[in-house]
């Protein structure tokens, strides 16, 4: 059974998480948020559960924290705040987040981001070897502000299912993007979203892209 990990201050309110997610996964909790980065390290959980507002140390000082160690930087935060969506949602994915759910929550809509999070971590241990390989792509979609982009970009390493790449912008964790190998003539190869974000603290933002739709122009092929 997957491992999710709460992180909440408010004892009544972590009880009720446990509840309604025990049927599906095991569940770890904690209110002190210093105890809470032990517990990651410990347990290595598929997902956490993030409070923002908390004594002694805020969840956004966890969540950078979390996303910076190497040993937890690929587990998936979900922000579980009462704090407005629009007025923290696009800091704390730039600090790392996966998503935000404002408080009362959505079960059924957290419980299908889980789902998604869990499926996309069993294909990233069944990913294919990256070959390190400079492709030239052409990246179009929305940003994390919904602004339409067309953007070049140089691949860092390849794989059939995906490939790395840096971005000058920030991208919603659902977004998906249009994919086109930029050599002469665009080639379009399929759509991938975001899966991955590494050194979310720099200009260029470093991003690891799943496909979810692939054509036979791909260099790679399974």
């Amino acid at each position: 059974m997957h491992k999710v990990l709460i992180v909440d201050d408010d004892d009544a309110m972590r009880r009720m998480v446990k509840m309604r997610l025990s049927d599906t996964y095991e569940t770890i909790d904690t209110g002190d948020p210093v105890q809470a980065l032990e517990l990651a390290l410990e347990h290595k959980p598929g997902a956490i559960l993030l409070d923002l507002m908390m004594p002694d140390c805020s969840g956004f000082e966890l969540c950078q924290s979390i996303h910076n160690l190497s040993y937890t930087a690929r587990i998936p935060i979900f922000v579980v705040s009462g704090e407005s969506a629009s007025k923290y949602r696009d800091y704390v994915c730039n600090l790392g987040a996966s998503g935000y759910f404002e408080k009362p929550i959505d079960f059924s809509k957290l419980k299908r981001r889980l789902a998604e999070a869990f499926q996309t971590r069993r294909c990233e241990r069944r990913a294919h070897v990256r070959v390190r390989m400079k492709l030239v792509l052409k990246l179009k979609g929305s940003d994390s502000e919904g602004r339409h982009f067309e953007h070049l970009t140089a691949t860092e390493n390849v794989s059939t299912g995906g490939f790395l790449c840096n971005l000058p912008l920030a991208l919603a964790p659902d977004c998906s993007l249009e994919v086109f190998l930029s050599a002469g003539q665009d080639r379009f190869v399929g759509r991938a979203r975001p899966v991955r974000k590494e050194a979310p603290d720099t200009p260029w933002q470093r991003y690891g892209f799943q496909f979810t739709e692939l054509t036979a122009e791909w260099i790679l092929q399974s």
